[in-house]
C-alpha cells in the first residue's frame, strides 16, 4: 500500500499501537511500504515506547552469547527458559569488509539491544562500534588520543551502558597511566565519556566526577547495573574494592569488597538479578569463590557461595556470568597443551559451556562451544540506532550486508 493510494488513514496512535506488538523484522519491512510508516517507526519516541513495552512484555528471555564457529565469531540469542537452552537466532560478526581492519573483536557490553564492540586489541583499541543486528545497523566513531606523555604507558578499560536520566547511551574509557609496571595504581587515572546523542567524547575535568587514585583490573569488562558501571579496582597497595561510576551522575563512588585469604584475589564483577555477583579465585587449579550483594550498594550484604567449580574437563572453569534464575555459566576447557609444566590455552581450545546451579548443585552440560573470553549477557530486541543518520561528521553508518 503505497501512500498516494491509501483509502483510510489511520491515527498515527493506532498505528503505533499496532507497530509496537509486532515483530521486530515484521516493523523493519513496514518502514519499507510507506514513507508515513517509516518516519512514525524511526521517531526517537516510537522507538523508546517500543522498547519499554519489550522489557515488559519479553516472553522470550534471552541471553546473548558471543561464540566461535569454524572459525568465525558469531553471536547467537538463546532462550534462558527454555530446560534446553535452545538458540532462538544468531548473527554473524560484524567485523568484515575493507572498512573494519581487524577480524577479530571484544564485547565491552550489552544494553537495550545494543552492543559496544572493540575493535583488534581491547588495551589498544583505536575505534569503538555500536551495533543491533536486529535492526542491521552499524555506527563506527574513533577513540581520542591519550592526553598522558607520550613517554608513559597508558591501558585503556571500556563500559558501556544506558543513562535513563537523559535517555543516551554513554561508552566510558578509563585510562590508567604506569611509567612502569610496579607503578599502577599509582596515579588518578584519566576518564572519558562518549555521548551517542551528541556523537562526541569530552573529559572529565571536575574533581567531584574524577576516580581515586587506583588501578582497573583491565582483563574483564565491567558489570553494567542500576544505571551505573562496576569494575574490580585496587589502590597502591594493592587492597581492592568494586568502582562504581554512576552514568546520570557521572560520577565515582566505591563499593568495599569482603577480605580475602593472601592466596586470593578479585577477577570479575557480573550482573546479578538487580544487583552485582563478585568472582574471586586463587590458581588454576584453586578454588572459584561467588560473592552475591543481595542489597544493592550495601557492603554488609556480600553472602559467599563457596564450592567445588564443578568440571567438564581437568582444569577449572572460568566464570561467564549469570541466568537469570541464578545459574552460572562457566566456560570448561577440555583441550589445552602443556609446555614447561604450564597450561597454555589456545583460541582453538575447546571450550565448552555448562551450567551450574548453587543452590542444587546440579551441572548441565549446555552443548555449546564456547571461545577465547566468550561474552554473556541479558538481551532485549530493540529498535536502537534505528533514527541515526546513514552519515554525520563523528560516525559512520554501515549496513549488516558489509
Amino acid at each position: 500500500m503505497s501512500d498516494s493510494k491509501k483509502s483510510i488513514r489511520l491515527p498515527d496512535e493506532i498505528l503505533s499501537h499496532i507497530f509496537t506488538y509486532l515483530p521486530i523484522k515484521s516493523i523493519i519491512i513496514c518502514t519499507s511500504l510507506s514513507k508515513t510508516w517509516k518516519s512514525l517507526i524511526q521517531n526517537p519516541t516510537f522507538i523508546s515506547t517500543h522498547l519499554h513495552h519489550s522489557h515488559n512484555n519479553n516472553k522470550n528471555n534471552l541471553l546473548l552469547l558471543k561464540l566461535s564457529r569454524n572459525d568465525k565469531q558469531v553471536y547467537a540469542l538463546h532462550k534462558e527458559d527454555d530446560l534446553d537452552f535452545t538458540e532462538y537466532t544468531s548473527f554473524d560478526s560484524p567485523f568484515h569488509g575493507p572498512h573494519l581492519r581487524h577480524p577479530h573483536n571484544h564485547v565491552i557490553g550489552t544494553c537495550n539491544g545494543l552492543l559496544c564492540l572493540s575493535n583488534g586489541l581491547l588495551y589498544f583499541a583505536s575505534e569503538l562500534l555500536l551495533w543491533n543486528p536486529c535492526v542491521r545497523k552499524l555506527l563506527q566513531f574513533p577513540i581520542p588520543r591519550a592526553t598522558f606523555d607520550s613517554r608513559d604507558l597508558s591501558f585503556a578499560s571500556f563500559g558501556f551502558g544506558f543513562d535513563p536520566k537523559s535517555n543516551d547511551y554513554k561508552v566510558v574509557r578509563i585510562l590508567s597511566l604506569l611509567r612502569c609496571p610496579s607503578e599502577l595504581g599509582k596515579f588518578r587515572p584519566a576518564v572519558d565519556v562518549y555521548s551517542l546523542s551528541t556523537g562526541e567524547w569530552r573529559m572529565l575535568s571536575a574533581s567531584a566526577s574524577l576516580p581515586p587514585t587506583c588501578g582497573i583490573r583491565l582483563r574483564e569488562t565491567p558489570a553494567f547495573a542500576n544505571g551505573a558501571l562496576h569494575w574490580i579496582a585496587f589502590r597502591k597497595d594493592y587492597n581492592e574494592f568494586v568502582l562504581v561510576f554512576d552514568l546520570g551522575d557521572e560520577v565515582f563512588r566505591q563499593i568495599l569488597l569482603p577480605e580475602l585469604p593472601g592466596t586470593m584475589m578479585w577477577t570479575r564483577v557480573s550482573v546479578y538479578g538487580n544487583s552485582i555477583a563478585g568472582f574471586q579465585r586463587g590458581s588454576w587449579s584453586g578454588p572459584i569463590n561467588i560473592w552475591v550483594m543481595k542489597e544493592y550498594g550495601v557492603a554488609s550484604s556480600w553472602t559467599k557461595f563457596s564450592y567445588q567449580c564443578p568440571s567438564l574437563g581437568p582444569l577449572r572453569p572460568h566464570p561467564v556470568g549469570f541466568r537469570r534464575n541464578g545459574e552460572v555459566v562457566l566456560e570448561d576447557v577440555s583441550e589445552y597443551n602443556i609446555i614447561d609444566g604450564v597450561v597454555v590455552l589456545s583460541d582453538k581450545d575447546r571450550r565448552g559451556l555448562i551450567s551450574w546451579n548453587p543452590d542444587s548443585l546440579n551441572v548441565k552440560n549446555l552443548e555449546i562451544d564456547g571461545s577465547h573470553k566468550t561474552f554473556l549477557g541479558s538481551y532485549v530486541e530493540s529498535l536502537a540506532l534505528l533514527d541515526k543518520a546513514t552519515k554525520g561528521p563523528h560516525a559512520i553508518m554501515v549496513g549488516d550486508e558489509l
